[in-house]
């Protein structure tokens, strides 16, 4: 087992980086010590993975589609979940598998990979029907060349869009709920091959049970969703107390609609851990001509990586993280982006290149009103473990109407952190000791936490934070009476309800 010295934890300028390896496990054997058996391609057949890169899991089939969502597509669809029933055997279809506790993988089961293109615009309407296995990447591609832009996207461009719909993602566009509510309609087909229109007024108990609903209840192919002209943005940026930003935040975007972009940052330097925030926040800039084609986010994601990961183990590099993110950031970003070049970054800026380590994303949703309070959760669980903190990113969240299985049963400050955990039982067991801790103590004041990441609340806490749980359930087993669609988060907590 590899030896692991508490070292301080670190904050982020850029954005958030998840882990990459989103798919297939390339390692020969998994590394000494982890906590699961070793699985070898050789005698176990295929074993994929997700982002998190501890979840190597056996699949009896892997396929890869790439087709337009239609006639043989659907054929094609219809004749693997008709050979998954018939062996009893578990059917997830899913895209970047970002995802981290396995909910994407159906262990001995059917794995479907998409990897489409189909995106089809209308500007009259300010939609675009895309196909289920689109990435973001495109979307911004396709929408810029035309002066769109996504209403509501994840913060990075990596992910499959139906994906994002499936975990109920959300980003730095406010004042809105997570991009669920931007989806106007998708098609779904059910386990028996039938396929639905679904919306909020078609097959709206579907359409409830699939944003958020981990792919349980059938495959979405396509969706109809929602886009707004792409325009020059100009930030401000303000630097708080870290106490304050919950209700300052809320504030700024109630007093401004002109805001169309948000977010804020914490510092974690040693002395200053969780004391200060920087709200960042965006609105239209009066030149709006000759917009550049969508890059990326520019200075600051090319030259944060170097400096975001020498922040392990040493609090200069974390002084000098804060002060790029407070004093030099601001300087040179007074000129304005566009909103598609803003949230057209791919996760692997910041990868760590690190094959003993690996990234984990956590996410903590609670009121504006108690934020002051997760703070100081953060202040007393957060420093007694051996974890890494990288980053954490604070966005808004609009209540969420929609959705069973909904973080946002109120507006939200989302915590968006990101750890860098050593891949042996210790910091496993460790990661899952907080983990846990963290949960408590955001429930305890009326918070919950993000469903896609490791698996490890508790089965109390799971239904505690999701209080409509039994009632997903429920509604699932009506819908899939089988169960062919099953994957780890349903096998963790929702099986035994």
């Amino acid at each position: 087992m590899n030896k692991i010295t508490r070292r301080s934890l670190l904050a982020g300028a850029g954005a958030v980086a998840g882990a990459v390896g989103y798919g297939i496990w390339e390692r020969q054997t998994i590394p000494s010590g982890l906590p699961f058996p070793k699985l070898q391609s050789a005698d176990a057949g295929t074993i994929l993975d997700d982002a998190s890169l501890l979840n190597p899991t056996p699949v009896a089939r892997h396929l890869t589609l790439s087709e337009a969502p239609d006639t043989k597509l659907l054929a094609a669809l219809r004749t693997e979940l008709s050979d998954a029933k018939s062996a009893v055997r578990a059917f997830s279809a899913s895209a970047a598998r970002h995802s981290m506790g396995g909910q994407s993988l159906p262990r001995d089961g059917t794995a479907v990979t998409f990897e489409q293109s189909m995106l089809e615009p209308d500007t009259a309407a300010g939609t675009y029907r895309v196909a289920a296995g689109v990435r973001w990447s495109q979307v911004i591609a396709d929408l810029d060349r035309i002066g769109f832009s996504p209403k509501v996207m994840q913060s990075n461009n990596d992910f499959g869009v139906a994906s994002t719909f499936a975990v109920n993602a959300h980003g730095w566009p406010v004042p809105h709920s997570a991009f669920g509510s931007t989806v106007r309609s998708l098609r779904l087909m059910r386990a028996d091959g039938e396929v639905i229109t679904c919306s909020r007024t078609e097959n709206a108990d579907q359409f409830n049970l699939a944003m958020g609903g981990y792919g349980l209840n059938g495959v979405i192919l396509d969706l109809d969703v929602e886009m707004v002209k792409n325009e020059r943005l100009v930030p401000s940026f303000e630097t708080i107390a870290a106490t304050d930003f919950g209700t300052k935040f809320t504030e700024a975007l109630a007093a401004d609609p002109s805001i169309s972009m948000a977010y804020g940052r914490l510092d974690v330097t040693i002395d200053g851990f969780f004391d200060e925030a920087l709200m960042i926040t965006y609105r239209a800039s009066e030149d709006q001509a000759d917009l550049p084609a969508a890059s990326g986010s520019g200075f600051m994601s090319k030259v944060s990586r170097d400096i975001f990961r020498r922040q392990l183990g040493s609090d200069r590099a974390k002084r000098l993280r804060w002060f790029v993110e407070t004093e030099v950031g601001p300087r040179l970003n007074s000129g304005g982006v566009t909103r598609n070049s803003m949230i057209n970054e791919p996760v692997v800026t910041l990868d760590d290149r690190d094959p003993g380590r690996t990234d984990i994303l956590h996410e903590y949703f609670v009121s504006p009103a108690r934020f002051h309070e997760f703070i100081a959760a953060c202040q007393d669980v957060i420093p007694s473990s051996y974890q890494e903190l990288l980053n954490i990113t604070l966005r808004y969240v609009a209540t969420d109407t929609d959705s069973v299985l909904t973080y946002a049963t109120e507006p939200r400050i989302a915590a968006v952190m990101l750890f860098s955990q050593e891949m042996s039982e210790r910091g496993e067991a460790d990661m899952e000791r907080m983990t846990s801790a963290l949960i408590e103590r955001t429930l305890a004041i009326g918070g919950t936490y993000y469903l896609p990441y490791r698996l490890h609340a508790t089965d109390a806490q799971f239904q505690r934070g999701y209080t409509r749980a039994r009632e997903f359930v429920a509604r699932k087993r009506a819908a899939d009476p089988d169960l062919v669609f099953r994957n780890a988060l349903w096998d963790r907590y929702m099986a035994k309800l």
